[in-house]
């Protein structure tokens, strides 16, 4: 004979917390990513503050939890404010540290913390808070493997919709009031749901319709919160700006012109990005004599296409783009597009929207890949392992196999002057692989001096002559780009591999010596 006893059918108030831990789940995780995201917006080296703000952030959960024990009474009233504390503080995280970047950028790094553990320690106390309160009808083992379901769901659900969805479709200041809205709503459910058990009604329901109303403000002025941060950031009118799956673009016109800006980082100023692409494209070009086939790797804003098709001989031009709204905007819009001279509308380019290692990797496995006269890589400077992958050994053998015997590579490669390390490391890390290396510099006014280096089996020669109508470059004076003075000259690195990344660390030391990060 069967003793067990019956499971206890869920009542309705039960299936309702459960719910609400499915919500509470999504939004905690949601107010971690957003945070770990910022934090590598505007200090670099996405691992890096990705690894920290989790930690920091599962440290401050476990001190809410052990807080937790100190909660005896009124337990739904107790939920329901932290709720609503999770609710504000969580929800306007987001718009606080953009405006804080904009107007204290000192104050940041040390509020993003002091956000996170306030959060953590917040939503730290919610989940042992429910199980306490639905301990009074569910037992024990259901209890836990119940909540825990939910709890593992929720998570499950942001973690695919914060970078898919919510990010590229919101932004960060939009999603984080969102779900800061979520977090209100669960705690006017639990009004609802304990309104027979809660003292002082009244304030628990003014307390809800003020939060709820604070965040749909902030909801409906997301727009204004954000280019309130943002022109006071770049300083210039915002002409443009856009969130992608991949990056913040922003592009700013001012006196000197338009700006563009990739998660807060300059790519070209319109007054002098005439040096940095010239000296980015000709010196291989011009070298290679009659260059047919040309691939460029990165760059989908077009300018070194521009400049790539100034030769007759060039028959196609690929362009290699991960995100594929930089190539639309700077082929539809009609001021960007006037900038590239409607480079990425001439037919003999062909833009693939693809990881460039991705690319490289498909055409290494086709047996027989097409191979380029020269290829022009202008990725942005490694300031995160996702980028840093473009500067290792590994991608330099790849980018080998699609050069053609008398071709040559050119790769844009940080200042050697205020990251004299890195730069020396890419040059280390390009003969690691068996090429040649030419590195040369450039004096572009928004960079100060520019590097590059110049890659090829045969060894490169200075062109005789330039195209005509360059407003930089001329062959009396290439030679000139080759003289590195001492405090630029070569110093021993080490190779910038996949499996250490010594490039992104470098650089992150050498550049936070100038911008205090």
């Amino acid at each position: 004979m069967n003793t067990r006893p019956a499971p206890t059918p869920a009542r309705p108030m039960d299936v309702a917390l459960l719910a609400s831990v499915f919500v509470v789940a999504a939004c905690g995780l949601l107010y971690e990513l957003a945070a770990g995201a910022l934090a590598s917006y505007v200090l670099g080296d996405s691992v890096l503050q990705f690894s920290t703000i989790i930690g920091t952030y599962l440290f401050a959960m476990g001190v809410g939890s052990w807080l937790s024990r100190y909660f005896e009474r009124q337990l739904p009233a107790h939920f329901l404010r932290i709720e609503l504390l999770v609710a504000m503080v969580g929800g306007a995280l987001p718009a606080t540290l953009f405006l804080v970047n904009a107007y204290a950028p000192a104050a940041f790094r040390p509020l993003l913390y002091a956000l996170v553990l306030l959060v953590g320690m917040l939503v730290g106390l919610e989940i042992p808070l429910v199980m306490r309160i639905l301990k009074r009808n569910v037992q024990l083992k259901d209890l836990v493997s119940q909540v825990l379901t939910f709890d593992y769901l929720g998570a499950l659900a942001v973690s695919l919709a914060f970078p898919l969805i919510l990010v590229p479709q919101l932004g960060l200041i939009r999603t984080g009031l969102l779900f800061g809205l979520m977090n209100a709503a669960v705690a006017l459910w639990a009004l609802w749901l304990f309104r027979h058990e809660l003292r002082l009604l009244r304030a628990h329901v003014a307390a809800c319709v003020l939060v709820l109303a604070l965040l749909l403000a902030g909801l409906w002025g997301a727009e204004h919160i954000t280019t309130l941060a943002e022109d006071r950031f770049y300083q210039d009118k915002i002409a443009l700006a856009e969130q992608t799956p991949y990056q913040r673009i922003v592009v700013t016109q001012g006196r000197n012109g338009h700006r563009l800006y990739l998660n807060g980082n300059l790519q070209f100023a319109e007054s002098d990005e005439y040096r940095y692409h010239e000296a980015l494209v000709h010196p291989a070009m011009a070298a290679h004599g009659a260059p047919r086939q040309v691939a460029v790797l990165g760059g989908g804003d077009g300018m070194a296409v521009r400049e790539i098709l100034k030769y007759p001989s060039v028959q196609s031009v690929t362009l290699v783009e991960l995100d594929p709204a930089m190539t639309r905007l700077f082929a539809s819009h009609p001021r960007l597009a006037a900038l590239n001279g409607q480079a990425l509308s001439d037919p003999r380019v062909q833009v693939h929207h693809q990881d460039a290692f991705g690319w490289l990797q498909q055409g290494a496995e086709a047996g027989q890949p097409q191979t380029f006269d020269v290829i022009v890589v202008d990725f942005p400077d490694p300031t995160n392992f996702a980028v840093g992958k473009l500067y290792t050994n590994s991608f330099y053998a790849l980018l080998q196999n699609r050069l053609a015997a008398s071709g040559y590579a050119v790769i844009q490669t940080t200042s050697p002057l205020i990251a004299r390390q890195s730069f020396w490391t890419v040059v280390t890390t390009i003969e690691s692989v068996g090429l040649t290396a030419r590195p040369y510099h450039a004096h572009v006014p928004s960079f100060g001096e520019w590097g590059y280096v110049i890659a090829s089996r045969r060894p490169w020669q200075p062109p005789a002559q330039l195209p005509a109508g360059l407003r930089f470059l001329d062959a009396a004076s290439l030679p000139q780009l080759l003289d590195f003075p001492r405090d630029m000259a070569r110093l021993p690195a080490q190779v910038n591999r996949l499996s250490n990344q010594v490039l992104v660390h470098t650089y992150e030391r050498e550049w936070g010596r100038v911008t205090g990060h």
